[in-house]
């Protein structure tokens, strides 16, 4: 059964997976940018934009060195402009010119498609209150902060990946109209926040 979202711009079909699936489609040479795999979901809202570097920095490419606090910072300026409104997203060059190679950006596609397709079989529209057009610029902020939590928790091995996680579910729940799914994202938002206050050292 296929998921479309109601609202403009987050038009999704099979989920996760249906996202996966384009930007292998959508891309192509010997490496992808950051700031192309972005812009080959613009068309699909906020949302669908926020899960590109989420997604980045809970995949095996999150143990490059850099690569999580640059995502972290991706997300912020994704979510702080969506606050804003601006369906288009201004990201710095620097950004934008980094590039995956074509063959880890692959495996790492192969590596997420079986959990996005169990993920997909969940999703359906709850909660819808919080994923109202009102509600969704003050989501986004929230992401905007946690996605800068990334840069601190990449002192500590692995802990960046909870608030990828937490962008992640709270972006695919505002893609799939699943209010579940975004409180859920808030709570390891909550919890990225504990770490940076427990487990980094100012």
């Amino acid at each position: 059964m296929s998921l479309v979202c109601r609202y403009k711009g987050d038009i999704v079909r099979n989920g996760l997976t249906d996202l996966l699936e384009k930007l292998v489609d959508d891309t192509e040479g010997d490496d992808t940018s950051i700031g192309e795999l972005v812009k080959q979901l613009e068309s699909r809202g906020l949302g669908a934009m926020l899960i590109v570097p989420a997604l980045i920095g809970i995949l095996p490419t999150s143990a490059v060195p850099g690569v999580p606090s640059l995502c972290g910072i991706t997300i912020f300026l994704i979510a702080i402009q969506g606050v804003m409104g601006d369906p288009s997203p201004w990201l710095p060059k620097r950004l934008t010119s980094i590039t995956l190679s074509r063959d880890r950006f692959l495996k790492g596609v192969n590596y997420a498609r079986p959990f996005a397709q169990r993920l997909d079989k969940i999703f359906k529209p709850r909660l819808k209150f919080m994923t109202q057009q009102w509600s969704k610029r003050a989501i986004a902020f929230a992401c905007g902060i946690t996605g800068l939590l990334m840069i601190p928790l990449e002192l500590v091995p692995f802990l960046a990946a909870l608030p990828a996680l937490a962008v992640l579910f709270t972006a695919v729940g505002i893609t799939t109209n699943d209010g579940v799914v975004v409180i859920a994202g808030c709570t390891f938002s909550a919890g990225s926040i504990y770490l940076v206050l427990t487990q980094v050292s100012i």
